[in-house]
């Protein structure tokens, strides 16, 4: 029986890829709340209760514009606008780094490439994209962002990637 890291290469071959779209989307999504959850709970230990759902208004302002950031402006309206672009984005770059990497070297490689990944995604994102694009994502914490990205998001996809493996790895042909 070959062993797991036998197993192991990457990108994802042809007949992985359907595997690498359900774990990349679930990763993707299970990472993208803890991402959520922390950013959300950072913005109010930081800025008080008030600030809890800033984050997703800061999302929503993608699709709505700046006016979701006015504590006037409807909190259901842009938090669902905040979570309609931020989930489908999680999903995105959850089925992207499953395909490329598509894990099972170890638990901590994997964890490791994640959190790479992570800030790759939060270099790009807030130091390319935001200022051109979005410049309200500057207003947040670049350590709190640093933190989020790298160990919230992407060490967590990470993780889950490496661990779905191990299970898809396991199970007999």
């Amino acid at each position: 029986m070959a062993s797991l890291i036998d197993k192991s290469h990457f990108p994802v071959s042809r007949s992985e890829i359907p595997w690498a779209l359900r774990t990349g989307a679930l990763g993707g999504f299970v990472a993208g709340l803890v991402f959520a959850a922390f950013e959300m709970t950072m913005t109010a230990a930081m800025m008080g209760m008030d600030a809890f759902f800033m984050p997703l208004r800061m999302i929503g302002a993608i699709l709505l514009g700046p006016m979701a950031l006015d504590p006037s402006y409807p909190l259901l309206n842009a938090s669902l606008a905040g979570l309609a672009v931020h989930v489908p984005l999680a999903i995105l770059y959850g089925v992207i780094f499953a395909i490329v990497i598509g894990g099972l070297r170890s638990a901590a490689a994997d964890t490791t490439l994640g959190a790479i990944y992570g800030l790759g995604l939060w270099l790009i994102n807030f130091y390319l994209i935001a200022p051109a694009a979005f410049p309200w994502f500057l207003m947040s914490s670049p350590l709190v962002q640093f933190i989020a990205h790298t160990f919230f998001f992407g060490a967590v996809l990470g993780w889950f990637v490496w661990r779905s493996r191990e299970r898809a790895a396991a199970m007999p042909p």
